[in-house]
Order: structure tokens, then sequence, then C-alpha cells
């Protein structure tokens, strides 16, 4: 089972990304595909009770989050919260929106590597690998980060 941390959109169907059947696939979504103590919760618990091999973060070309948190624009009700996990990704992008969407992927899967006890020692004991990657919306590819 590859459990996977993806955005909320409804163009990134991860079954049907990788080809898998319903069950097969641990997934957690969140605009922005960020990482907040709900994502990490449910994550850690595919690591420890499900024994899951490998956690990918995965974003996508045109994602409305990163454009959003580039603009920083005045957003109605708690639409601006996402923008706080996302600004570091932006801030190192040089205004390049992909390349915000590549930084913001591989920034979340950081974060995952570090701030769980639980990924952070399953990574250690070599129990688990921490990936990212961006699928692309007009190719249907996904290209995973070295």
């Amino acid at each position: 089972m590859l459990p996977s941390l993806a955005c909320a959109d409804s163009r990134v169907p991860i079954e049907f990304v990788f080809d898998q059947t319903v069950g097969r696939i641990f997934v957690t979504r969140v605009a922005g595909n960020i990482v907040t103590p709900e994502i990490v919760a449910s994550l850690e618990y595919g690591v420890a009770v499900l024994g899951v091999k490998v956690l990918l973060v995965l974003g996508h070309t045109g994602c409305g989050a990163v454009k959003a948190a580039m603009k920083a624009d005045t957003v109605p009700g708690q639409i601006s919260a996402l923008y706080e996990y996302i600004q570091p990704s932006v801030e190192r992008s040089g205004g390049d929106f992909g390349k915000a969407i590549s930084n913001n992927a591989k920034f979340q899967a950081n974060l995952l590597r570090t701030s769980s006890t639980v990924i952070r020692d399953a990574l250690k004991a070599a129990k688990i690998r921490v990936e990212s990657g961006v699928y692309d919306l007009a190719t249907g590819k996904v290209t995973l980060h070295g």
C-alpha cells in the first residue's frame, strides 16, 4: 500500500494516476498538499499501523493553492490559512509558478521527514522512504524528485 499526500484538486485522482484499484492506496488530501498536524497523524497511522514502505507527497501542475499563495490576495473565510504552509516554497521559486509547485512538494516531504517522530524513526530504521513528485495534468505523467 502506498500512502500519499495529495492536493484536494479533483483533477488528481490518485488511484487513476497510479493505475490502482480502490483500497490499494492510502490517500490524504488537502489543498496544496500541505503538511498539517492532522495530515501527519493520518500518515503516521499508515506507517505505524499499516506498515507502508513509501510516503509520497504529490503536487500537480496548475495548483490553485500554490497560485493563491503566490498572489497572497485577501480571500474570504479561512482560505488564506493555507498560505503559511506554502509560502516558504513560493519564496524560493523566484516567481516561477512551476518551480513553486515543485518546491512545495519537496518542502512538504521534508516536513514529513523531520516533524514526525514516527516517520523519522521509520526512516532511521530504513523501513520507509519519503518521496515527492509532481503530476502533470496535461500529460498524466508523474515526475519524481531525486
